[in-house]
């Protein structure tokens, strides 16, 4: 039952492998959710997915979320999408061909002769695969982020892309100026700005009103952090699904040489600095169940191996390494010592991505909150609270299109996003680390450090801060020789 006078917003989620859609009211209750998968094309480094799919999904998850909601207003809709996924359309927002997703690996060659122009890009980014789209099609079109696609089709015809997708694709958010490159770029915006509002027919196809204000998203980590409620500085909020995003707040942009942190903007004009790692969930095995497979790791604590977990080839942050692979030191007794292998160098991953960023001087004082589809594995959390050495939160909802639902409700009313971020999320469990099971994890951990660093791809400073915090934190004081 619903309230006749009440208000919702429409959040909207662009994920790698479905479409999923809440609608939220103002105090975090979910009155109506949707979701439809969506498929994808992978083939070594490249990794692709049809964009006329996203307007299918997305008015199937729509409708779905709308479908008992009598009586209640849509106060407005966002749409957040995968970090780095472009393509090109041509004058009226239509997509010329396939979108090259977030991981998509083809334009290295491109991205290095960026570099050499001092851009901090990296190979997976937005710029470079427009670039090659470009030289290896002939293709001449606007260079269009995921949701713009589909935000183009609910006003019904093309608008400017938000800053947040945008940063990939080299806008710089201090001087709010494209690079001089020869493409065709599109007007920026800030995140939570009015695109225009639902047109007749995006209204008969998805079920959203005719005239709900469409307002500009973000990414799919900067939408987790929102639904975390992660915007005061020195909050963090870590987003694990495929693969792994951290993304944190600062009123300051945090400074990386090496270019795997970069500065998201808030709305408001500060910083949401972060990385997106690769591994992640994606690299569990598919055909498992999970919540067995979690019951029988439990046994292998620490795993009989070390893993670093890739989902694909090249890791992005807490390092810049293109070719490194997934990594297994020893070997596994069976396979939940596997599974337990795989959740635990998930957790010694997030832990490498803590220690770079302290290594760096982002602010860590303030709460830590798991988002993300595996956020909805109690035991994987609190290993990784474990892991960590730190408290944790899980919120009653992780997903990116309740955070688009806060921003949609920032941009409509203006109210200050992290106030609307307070009282929309609602936190389920509050997690705390046992000492005793985080000093289990600190030699496995350490060896994982060491052999990152023998491969090359760990830089040899970060290595050593690392091992200073593990050794301050989680081993017990050796007595003077």
């Amino acid at each position: 039952m619903t309230d006749e006078n009440e208000t919702a917003w429409l959040g909207i989620d662009l994920g790698t492998q479905s479409v999923r859609a809440l609608a939220v009211t103002a105090g975090g209750t979910v009155l109506g959710r949707g979701s439809a998968p969506l498929g994808g094309r992978r083939e070594g480094v490249r990794h692709e997915q049809d964009p006329g799919e996203w307007w299918e999904a997305v008015r199937t998850a729509s409708r779905a979320a709308l479908l008992t909601l009598t009586g209640v207003r849509i106060g407005g809709v966002a749409v957040c999408g995968t970090s780095g996924t472009v393509l090109l359309t041509d004058a009226e927002g239509r997509p010329t061909g396939p979108a090259l997703m977030y991981d998509d690996g083809r334009a290295a060659d491109e991205a290095a002769r960026l570099r050499e122009k001092g851009l901090a890009v990296q190979d997976t980014w937005a710029l470079p695969k427009a670039l090659w789209l470009v030289r290896e099609h002939g293709a001449k079109g606007r260079v269009t982020h995921q949701p713009d696609v589909v935000t183009a089709r609910l006003t019904g015809g093309p608008v400017p892309a938000d800053s947040s997708h945008a940063l990939k694709t080299g806008y710089d958010l201090q001087r709010d100026a494209w690079p001089d490159i020869a493409l065709d770029l599109p007007e920026v915006v800030r995140p939570g700005t009015r695109l225009g509002a639902v047109c007749p027919a995006a209204a008969e196809a998805t079920g959203i009103p005719a005239g709900t204000p469409v307002v500009a998203g973000m990414t799919d980590g900067c939408a987790a952090q929102i639904a975390a409620g992660a915007l005061r500085p020195g909050s963090w909020n870590s987003v694990l699904g495929t693969t792994l995003v951290l993304k944190g707040a600062a009123p300051e942009p945090v400074r990386d040489p090496t270019g795997v942190v970069y500065n998201h903007r808030a709305p408001d004009g500060t910083w949401l600095p972060g990385g997106a790692s690769s591994v992640g969930a994606g690299a569990l095995p598919a055909d498992a169940d999970p919540v067995a497979m979690d019951e029988r790791a439990a046994a292998f604590e620490p795993s009989g191996a070390i893993v670093y977990p890739l989902v694909s080839r090249g890791e992005r942050f807490p390092f810049r390494a293109p070719d490194a692979t997934a990594l297994t030191l020893g070997t596994p007794a069976d396979d939940a010592d596997h599974w337990a292998g795989l959740l635990q160098g998930v957790g010694f991953a997030e832990r490498l991505c803590l220690d770079y960023l302290h290594h760096l001087g982002a602010p860590l004082d303030g709460p830590l909150t798991f988002t993300g589809g595996a956020a909805r594995s109690p035991y994987w959390n609190q290993l990784r609270a474990d892991i960590l050495g730190r408290p944790a939160r899980v919120p009653e909802q992780t997903e990116p299109a309740l955070g688009m639902a806060a921003l949609a409700a920032h941009g409509v009313t203006g109210e200050p996003l992290a106030d609307v971020a307070e009282r929309m999320v609602r936190i389920r469990t509050t997690l705390r680390p046992n000492p005793e099971r985080t000093a289990l994890f600190a030699e496995p951990y350490a060896r994982l450090i060491d052999e990152l660093t023998q491969r090359g791809w760990l830089p040899t400073p970060v290595a050593a801060h690392a091992h200073s915090r593990l050794n301050r934190e989680n081993l017990p004081e050796r007595p003077p020789t």
